[in-house]
């Protein structure tokens, strides 16, 4: 059973006991990231999640690290477009640890600047390694080609330009104005107690500042095209359509089509291009919803002279799978996002982020039974509306070392 508690300055808490477990899952999830930006402290998100972690106003990075391994725990983080998190996972003993830690990166972080410089040539170099990463990069230029002048469309690692220019102030800047408990979740899963959580959570965030973070500057679908010509030994091709927002009656129908379409080795695009003529051995397609926006995409990687006639396919198999999915075709994709969701609640990890996202897009917590059903009412005729949908609209399109795909 999951619980929720509100924080008098308007933290929430919520939890789901696994009293099976050995363990305990926590994560405070801050409804914020790199789309929250402004496009001269691009990066800054990326960055902040990093510094906590170079020293407190209580730890040392060492003691950070060493007060969580010393139980044989571990914590971590990440920063999306619309979220950063910071998780730990320890035995069941040590849930105080790790909700005390986990507080004390983002209530005393000490920015300290000489970290602050020795940490952006990390982050520089992070860059570079995405950058040398043809399959991860191309994601950046289609979310560029997707969504152009826009937050949401700059990368989450920044540029070399604006990585240059972040100091202590933005950072400071940004816990002041991103960090509020209105904006925050504590989460946990696991062997716990619920009011224990809470207890610890009003003695270690309960100064978190009240209020909500200021609101992203709204996302608009511009469809255009984005060529890295460096040269690979593959092309690596994407293709991105508009699709519907987390909240979106169609984000259902939406989801099951990219299944259908390229979601595993069934999938339509996987026979089609790699079983039957074997352009691509990596092929597949996903969407991405926001909160008022999504993102449809392929992505591919092909032998360079096969990359126009690869990319023509795929549209043509798209374009199919919105005509004439089949009953099976839908049954089979509809197992494949049941069992997805249901497998990842197996663990206590799987719980506390399901458990988050569920309260930051839909204001509560959604049973996985509802979603199941939620997913169960969707018909054939909506899952091929929702793809055409989809493709009635305009492309966004980016590639890493790709000739001139003009052909396509």
């Amino acid at each position: 059973m999951s619980r929720i508690t509100t924080l008098a300055n308007g933290l929430r808490v919520v939890s789901r006991s696994m009293p099976h477990v050995e363990t305990v899952a926590v994560a405070l999830h801050a409804d914020t990231g790199a789309r929250y930006e402004a496009e001269a402290v691009n990066g800054v998100a990326h960055l902040f999640e990093h510094m906590v972690f170079k020293g407190t106003a209580t730890r040392s990075a060492r003691q950070i690290a060493e007060a969580i391994e010393d139980v044989g725990g571990s914590i971590n983080a990440y920063t999306a477009r619309d979220m950063t998190v910071f998780h730990a996972r320890l035995l069941k003993d040590d849930l105080a640890l790790g909700v005390e830690v986990i507080a004390d990166l983002v209530t005393h972080p000490r920015f300290d600047e000489a970290e602050i410089e020795r940490e952006k040539q990390v982050v520089l170099q992070e860059l570079g390694e995405a950058r040398d990463t043809p399959d991860d990069i191309v994601f950046d230029h289609l979310q560029e080609a997707a969504f152009p002048g826009q937050p949401l469309g700059r990368s989450i690692l920044g540029s070399d330009d604006s990585i240059a220019g972040l100091d202590k102030t933005a950072l400071t800047d940004w816990l002041t104005t991103q960090y509020r408990s209105g904006s925050c979740v504590l989460t946990a899963a696991g062997a716990l107690d619920h009011e224990a959580l809470v207890a610890l959570a009003e003695r270690w965030l309960g100064e978190l500042p009240s209020g909500t973070r200021p609101d992203a500057a709204a996302a608009s679908f511009d469809g255009s095209t984005r060529h890295d010509r460096r040269k690979f030994e593959q092309a690596h091709l994407t293709l991105g359509l508009a699709a519907p927002a987390h909240r979106a009656p169609d984000h259902d129908a939406a989801m099951l089509f990219a299944t259908a379409a390229g979601g595993g080795a069934s999938s339509r695009l996987f026979q089609e291009l790699r079983e039957d003529r074997g352009l691509a051995y990596s092929i597949y397609a996903s969407t991405t919803p926001y909160a008022d926006a999504g993102l449809f995409s392929v992505y591919m990687a092909t032998a360079k002279k096969d990359a126009a006639r690869a990319m023509a396919l795929a549209e043509n198999v798209l374009a199919a799978t919105a005509a004439e999915l089949s009953q099976a075709e839908l049954e089979r994709a509809r197992a494949q996002v049941r069992a997805g969701l249901l497998m990842s609640l197996e663990a206590p990890g799987g719980w506390s982020e399901y458990l988050a996202r569920s309260l930051m897009v839909h204001g509560r917590v959604v049973p996985p039974a509802e979603v199941v059903a939620r997913l169960d009412a969707v018909t054939v005729d909506a899952v091929r509306a929702a793809g055409a949908a989809m493709l009635a609209g305009p492309r966004a399109r980016a590639d890493v070392g790709a000739p001139s795909l003009k052909a396509a």
